[in-house]
């Protein structure tokens, strides 16, 4: 199970990496997305997950039982929070380009480059 979830995560950070160096806005904003999923699977994968126990230690059976860490989980919640906002900044950028430029393609001719 964990080489199924680095190879998600490797396949993930790819994609978002290769849509990151496309030509339009689209699928930039699209490798964005990609790469904070990426992201929030790696850091709730670094968690050590553990089934059918609390996330809180009880003073009873503190030293029998083990418990659940909820660190990797608020910081997943907060990533995802976080990354949600950013996005809709990145897209309102995008949109707003797209309405001045007419087109959403990114041109790097040199001879607009030197104007």
């Amino acid at each position: 199970m964990e080489a199924l979830v680095a190879s998600a995560v490797g396949v993930m950070t790819a994609a978002g990496i290769y849509l990151i160096l496309r030509m339009r806005t689209f699928p930039v904003v699209l490798g964005m997305s990609m790469l904070s999923y990426a992201v929030n699977i790696f850091l709730f994968a670094s968690g050590r997950l553990a089934v059918n126990l609390p996330p809180i230690l009880d003073h009873a059976g503190a030293e029998t039982q083990g418990y659940t860490d909820p660190i990797p989980q608020a910081l997943v919640l907060t990533a995802i929070v976080i990354s949600f906002g950013m996005t809709a900044v990145v897209v309102m950028l995008a949109l707003g380009s797209f309405v001045e430029a007419g087109n959403d393609r990114i041109d790097l001719d040199e001879e607009e480059a030197g104007q």
